[in-house]
C-alpha cells in the first residue's frame, strides 16, 4: 500500500529518471507521451481563467431551447442575449498592478552585487513579473526559464503553465526532478507539429512527433544538449532550469473563488435583456377563434392585420413585465459579493467618498492586501530560486561569487492615498531622518535619486551665494567730535 508500494505514476517517473541519467541512454518516449496525454486533461482547467480574462465567459456558449413533440430543440427565434461582464479581468488587473505595477526594488549589502542585479533587472524583467502574476492568477501558476543565450549572456523567458509537466520529489523537501514541456508549432501550410522538450538537471532533450511517435528533433545540432555553453564547453546547472511561480498554495486560479457569482451576474443581465426584447412582442388571448391553428392566426394578423372570430369572440393583448426593483437588488448583491469573494477594491464613489482618510483607504484595500500577501509569499522564494541561477552564472563567468539569499527585495504596492494627510504627517515627524520621510512621501518614487537632487540643489544654492569676507573694524579710529 502507498507509500510503501509505488504508484503507477511514480513507476513511470522512475523509468524516465533512470533512462535520462546519461546521454548514452535515451529516455523512454512512450512514458513521456503517456504523461502528456494525462496532463492534457488538466489544460481546460488552466485555460478557463484565461478565457474569462478575455471576456469569453460561459454565458457566451448559452443556447435557448424549446420542446416539440417531447423533443428538445435549439430555439433560434427567441432572443438570446449573451452579455458577459469582465469582472475577472478587473480583479486580476487590480491585483497585478497593486503588487507589481511598480518595479520590484532590490537591495544588498554588497554594492557590487547590487550593481550587477540592478543592471540586469531592466524593463523586460518588470514586464515579465507582470505577466507571471497575471497568468498565475488566471491559471494557478506560471513558469520562468533562465538560460544563457548564444552570446553568452544570462537571460530568461516565460513559459505558459499549460505547456509544462513538473515532476517533484516531495519525500523530504520539494525539489524539481525534471520537467516536460510540450507545445504545437504551426507551419506555413497551417499544419501543426507537436514539439516536446525534456529538462533534467544536466541536459535538455528535444523531440518531435512523427507518425504518432516521439523521435529526436534533428533541427537541433546537439540533441541532447547541455544547458549552456561557454566557449565550446557544455555545462549543466545541476538543477532543472525551470521555476514555478505559484498563485497560491493550491496552485489554482483566482477565478475558482468567484466564478459562480460572475456566471449568475451574466445570466441575470442576459435574462433581463431577453425579457426586454420579448416585451416588444404581445401575448394574444383569443376567444372563439375561428381559425384552425395558431399558425393561421399569426399569418392573418401579419398580412391582413385582422383575424376571424366566432360569435361572442374577441382578442386581448398583454405584455410581460420585468420586476426591475427586485432584479436590481439581486444584481447589487451579486456585485458586492464578487468584490468580497474576489478580494478586490470597489472604488465606487458612493462607497469611497470624495476625500477618504488613509484609515478608510487602508480598510478599503484590506481584502486586496490579503490576496496580494498570498501571491507575494509564493513569488519571493521563486525569485530567490531564479537569482540562484543568476549568481551561479556570475560565478562561472568570473564576475564574482555572491549569495543569492542575501538579496533583499521589496514589492512596492500601488495604493491610493490621501496625499495631503501623508505630507502633513511627514512634516510633523521631525525626529525621523530625511531619507525615511522621503521614502513615505507620495511624490517620491526613487528615494536615492531624490536625495541626490536635494544635495545637488543645496550645493548649487551655496555656490550662488556671495562669498563671506572678513570685515575689519577700526576699533581705535577717530570719532567725530561735536563742534
Amino acid at each position: 500500500m502507498y507509500p510503501i508500494t509505488p504508484t503507477h505514476t511514480e513507476e513511470l517517473l522512475k523509468i524516465i529518471e533512470d533512462s535520462a541519467e546519461t546521454s548514452d541512454t535515451l529516455p523512454d518516449t512512450t512514458v513521456i507521451q503517456k504523461m502528456i496525454d494525462k496532463h492534457e486533461l488538466d489544460r481546460d482547467r488552466m485555460l478557463e481563467g484565461v478565457a474569462y480574462y478575455m471576456n469569453q465567459a460561459d454565458i457566451k456558449k448559452r443556447l435557448r431551447y424549446f420542446y416539440e413533440d417531447g423533443v428538445r430543440k435549439i430555439d433560434t427565434e427567441k432572443p438570446n442575449n449573451r452579455i458577459s461582464h469582465n469582472w475577472h479581468k478587473l480583479l486580476v488587473q487590480q491585483k497585478v498592478q497593486y503588487l507589481v505595477g511598480k518595479p520590484i526594488t532590490f537591495n544588498a549589502e554588497d554594492s557590487k552585487f547590487l550593481e550587477l542585479v540592478n543592471d540586469f533587472v531592466n524593463e523586460d524583467f518588470d514586464d515579465v513579473m507582470n505577466e507571471l502574476l497575471k497568468n498565475a492568477s488566471n491559471k494557478g501558476s506560471e513558469w520562468l526559464h533562465p538560460f544563457v543565450d548564444e552570446d553568452g549572456k544570462f537571460d530568461f523567458i516565460r513559459i505558459p503553465a499549460e505547456e509544462v509537466i513538473a515532476v517533484y520529489d516531495t519525500t523530504k523537501k520539494r525539489k524539481l526532478l525534471y520537467a516536460i514541456r510540450y507545445y504545437d508549432v504551426k507551419n506555413i501550410d497551417d499544419e501543426y507539429t507537436r514539439k516536446v522538450e525534456l529538462y533534467t538537471d544536466e541536459q535538455t532533450f528535444y523531440y518531435v512527433m512523427h507518425d504518432g511517435a516521439l523521435v529526436l528533433d534533428f533541427d537541433y545540432e546537439r540533441n541532447p544538449e547541455s544547458h549552456f555553453y561557454l566557449g565550446n564547453a557544455g555545462y549543466g546547472w545541476e538543477k532543472v532550469p525551470l521555476i514555478e511561480f505559484k498563485n497560491n498554495e493550491e496552485g489554482v486560479s483566482d477565478l475558482v473563488f468567484y466564478k459562480d457569482l460572475i456566471d449568475q451576474y451574466n445570466s441575470n443581465i442576459s435574462n433581463n435583456a431577453n425579457a426586454f426584447d420579448e416585451m416588444q412582442d404581445f401575448i394574444y388571448i383569443l376567444k372563439n377563434f375561428g381559425g384552425q391553428n395558431l399558425s393561421e392566426f399569426m399569418t392573418n394578423l401579419r398580412y391582413y392585420k385582422a383575424v376571424e372570430v366566432g360569435s361572442d369572440g374577441g382578442m386581448d393583448m398583454k405584455t410581460a413585465e420585468v420586476p426591475i426593483d427586485s432584479a436590481n437588488t439581486h444584481l447589487d448583491r451579486l456585485e458586492e459579493n464578487i468584490y468580497r469573494f474576489g478580494q478586490g477594491v470597489n472604488n465606487n464613489p458612493d462607497k469611497v467618498g470624495n476625500s477618504p482618510t488613509n484609515v478608510a483607504i487602508k480598510n478599503l484595500y484590506s481584502l486586496l492586501d490579503l490576496k496580494a500577501n498570498e501571491a507575494e509569499r509564493k513569488f519571493r522564494p521563486a525569485l530567490h530560486a531564479f537569482f540562484w541561477f543568476f549568481t551561479e552564472y556570475l560565478r562561472m563567468t568570473g564576475q564574482g561569487e555572491y549569495d543569492h539569499t542575501l538579496l533583499q527585495m521589496t514589492f512596492n504596492r500601488s495604493r491610493m492615498t490621501n496625499e495631503l494627510e501623508e505630507v502633513q504627517m511627514g512634516n510633523q515627524s521631525t525626529d525621523l531622518s530625511k531619507e525615511t520621510r522621503l521614502a513615505h512621501h507620495p511624490w517620491v518614487d526613487d528615494v536615492e535619486a531624490e536625495m541626490k537632487r536635494i544635495e545637488s540643489e543645496e550645493i548649487e544654492y551655496r555656490n550662488s551665494m556671495p562669498p563671506l569676507t572678513d570685515v575689519e573694524t577700526d576699533a581705535g579710529g577717530d570719532e567725530d567730535e561735536p563742534e
